[in-house]
């Protein structure tokens, strides 16, 4: 309990902790940086780490001079360029594995091959759509992976995502990031960047399913 406590506190108190790590060790935000966003879309085991606010907020103090605008939208987008590309590389490599294919009683070759046709007809807008969802930007590229989607498919629309999540999420921020009324309301402003886009997906998916067959 006192994990879970500490991990909503750094979430939603994210600025701070950046701030006081830019003051005790300056350039190394860039590597911690780094390494969050990487963590959180290139590994399937985590995907609680702060992404949308992270990004918001670091774009706000890059507004505040605290850091490089150019600097942290080139070391985010390899990170999360890399980090998806790594996710659909485990999925695409221990998918198999996992299944033990038609040897196991838990392979579906129908369930694959649906899913395969999915990620390739709409894989492209799912993984870029994915970007802005917290916790589903983690499992999709997996996903992709084991449904076999095109390796050169994923990887272009992997790339079209990151630069959408990443410049657009760093630029809002250094824009707004610093106003009056966005300081003022900024706690409410994150869990609306964790919540809102879990709830549009929620309310697709129940549309989805009832006007599917």
């Amino acid at each position: 309990m006192d994990i879970l406590l500490q991990l909503i506190d750094f979430i939603l108190h994210v600025d701070r902790y950046l701030e006081t790590f830019v003051q005790n060790h300056g350039a190394w935000v860039y590597a911690l940086l780094f390494l969050i966003v990487f963590v959180e879309t290139g590994l399937v085991i985590m995907p609680f780490l702060p992404g949308d606010s992270l990004l918001f907020i670091v774009g706000a103090m890059c507004g505040a001079d605290l850091m490089s605008w150019p600097l942290v939208v080139a070391i985010l987008l390899v990170a999360a360029i890399g980090g998806d590309q790594t996710n659909y590389m485990i999925g695409r490599y221990f998918g198999p594995r996992v299944f033990q294919w038609e040897n196991s009683r838990f392979f579906n070759r129908q369930a694959f091959e649906q899913a395969h046709a999915f990620y390739e007809k709409y894989g492209g807008v799912t993984i870029v759509l994915a970007r802005f969802m917290p916790f589903i930007r983690t499992f999709v590229p997996f996903v992709a992976g084991v449904a076999n989607m095109t390796r050169h498919k994923f990887t272009t629309y992997n790339v079209v995502g990151a630069v959408l999540w990443v410049v657009g999420l760093t630029l809002a921020g250094y824009l707004f990031g610093n106003l009056p009324f966005v300081q003022t309301h900024l706690s409410k402003i994150i869990w609306a960047l964790i919540l809102v886009p879990g709830l549009l997906t929620l309310v697709g998916a129940w549309r989805a399913r009832r006007s599917g067959p």
